[in-house]
């Protein structure tokens, strides 16, 4: 998500709420620096031509309608889409002050053939694979915002203490929302000895200049070796990316496939329901884990109207359930849920929803699991005769 700053308990004074966050809002991005011309059109170009998600200037979802392009607001215009955001309207509270005991401290490493996940909260899992420590998304700032004082707040520590992490081999960033891409943590992990960073097109300069040496851009479907046992594959999304008003979709975003003799990984990164699905299941199948976000999301019971930006490019409960049946994965783990208020759903929308849904489609609860955060998640032990490869 890129940045929201909300004002709680909307009243007969939203307007004037509005527009003094709007003008707060406004004040943040001026002092952000312009974004990194050169390298991103670099990254750019190499697209250009014969792109089915890129139109020589801006990236975006080739299996969406131009009526609900990822970039663009809903209908009602900016003002509606801008107030809903910064003020967020009719969101419930979410609880406040969790009482969390951070996870135990991870083992160094896994042998080759091994495979452990852990959930740290949001977006950022600490994947340890086939003799690699690779994290995904990494976020241990208390907010996600561009800068450390306004923007939506942690509602739960980070499951592992930043200073408990083994030694990390690579780290995925999958888009450059605040959320996802958080330039303080990338810093603490670059002083911490992290040598590199795989993203999508257009993020290099953005990252390198928190310190990370080495920056591999990908294109959907490419791969890259990280190790002579472990490859991973920038895979599509269906979102957008945004970090300023001038930038949106100027960088391209997607999930991540990781692919070793411990299985085939999924991470999705944030993304709504679309085909790329079906065909990440046919290019990769069998998938050992899939990483899928709950929310955020538009619950039954919200007041919002019935279609809403949201919808396009995220994921409820229901369609990562779909998602789920879709991949075929031997488990699936939920991300994106009660640590930052992104959208309307209520603190355990997302996990109630999720429950009913599994009920719905017959799912065991083993099947999907929703994890507690630090917490190592059971996985099933691999078929012995079980052969996991890279794209086909």
């Amino acid at each position: 998500m890129s940045v929201k700053i909300r004002v709680n308990h909307a009243s007969s004074g939203d307007g004037l709420r509005f527009i003094a966050v709007l003008l707060l809002f406004a004040l943040i991005l001026s002092l952000m620096p312009m974004p990194a011309g050169p390298e991103a059109q670099t990254a750019a170009d190499r697209n250009a031509k014969g792109s089915d998600h890129f139109d020589g200037n801006r990236y975006f979802n080739p299996d969406v309608t131009p009526d609900h392009t990822a970039g663009s607001p809903p209908r009602g215009g900016s003002y509606v889409w801008l107030r809903r955001w910064l003020i967020g309207v009719d969101w419930p509270e979410w609880k406040t002050g969790q009482e969390v005991t951070p996870g135990p401290r991870p083992a160094s490493r896994v042998s080759g053939g091994d495979l452990a996940v852990i959930p740290v909260g949001h977006a950022t899992f600490l994947i340890q694979m086939d003799g690699l420590n690779i994290l995904t998304d990494p976020i241990w700032s208390m907010r996600c915002s561009p800068v450390s004082w306004a923007g939506p707040k942690r509602h739960q520590p980070p499951g592992l203490r930043f200073e408990d992490l083994p030694p990390i081999d690579a780290i995925l960033v999958s888009h450059n929302h605040y959320d996802h891409l958080d330039r303080p943590t990338l810093r603490d992990l670059a002083r911490k000895g992290a040598p590199l960073a795989v993203t999508p097109l257009g993020n290099r300069a953005l990252i390198r200049e928190t310190g990370i040496p080495d920056v591999e851009e990908l294109d959907w479907w490419q791969s890259y070796r990280l190790s002579p046992q472990v490859t991973v594959t920038l895979v599509p999304a269906r979102h957008f990316s945004a970090r300023t008003f001038w930038d949106r979709d100027k960088t391209l975003w997607g999930g991540f496939v990781l692919s070793g003799p411990s299985g085939n990984v999924y991470f999705a990164g944030d993304t709504g329901y679309g085909p790329h699905f079906r065909e990440i299941a046919r290019r990769f199948s069998p998938i050992r884990v899939a990483i899928l976000p709950i929310a955020p999301f538009r619950p039954r019971t919200s007041a919002e109207p019935p279609v809403v930006y949201r919808s396009i490019v995220h994921m409820g409960p229901a369609e990562a359930v779909q998602a789920h049946l879709d991949l075929g994965p031997e488990v699936s783990i939920a991300a994106h849920f009660r640590v930052f208020q992104l959208g309307p759903d209520g603190y355990d929308d997302a996990v109630d929803e999720l429950a009913a849904a599994m009920k719905t489609h017959e799912i065991k609860a083993e099947s999907f699991v929703v994890p507690v955060f630090g917490q190592l998640v059971a996985l099933p032990e691999m078929p012995e005769r079980t052969t996991y490869q890279a794209a086909r």
